[in-house]
């Protein structure tokens, strides 16, 4: 099993930055992938970035979402179990509970790691929101 504590979230201004950090307990050591989701009112559950362990190695692929692409950047300190997503230029369109997401059965490819429900484990949420 896996534990995953998000937190980091607040308010802040459009324009404006905010750092999440996730950090994951348990089985780390076999923690393949991390991501982060996020929900807004009203919408579904949507993909923002994931950092992906290239086979056994140490070498660690990152993705984005479009939306955020330029302004976010995903990073991982595995000597903490950690994951942080650095938030800049941040727009009212971000507001959102923010989801961090382990995954440990190494199924976690680029074909799978947009859908939520390809993700095992999931941390409790952090509110985001970004005023204009």
């Amino acid at each position: 099993q896996v534990q995953v504590v998000e937190s980091g979230g607040g308010l802040v201004q459009a324009g404006g930055s905010l750092r999440l950090t996730c950090t994951a307990s348990g089985r780390t050591f076999s923690t393949n992938a991390m991501g982060w989701f996020r929900q807004a009112p009203g919408k579904e559950r949507e993909f923002v970035s994931a950092i992906i362990r290239s086979g056994g190695g140490g070498i660690y692929w990152t993705y984005y979402a479009s939306s955020v692409k330029g302004r976010f950047t995903i990073s991982r300190d595995n000597a903490k179990n950690t994951v942080y997503l650095q938030m800049n230029s941040l727009k009212p369109e971000d507001t959102a509970v923010y989801y961090c997401a382990a995954d440990t059965t190494g199924k976690i490819t680029i074909a799978t790691m947009e859908r939520f429900l390809s993700w095992a484990y999931w941390g409790q949420g952090t509110q985001v929101t970004v005023s204009s």
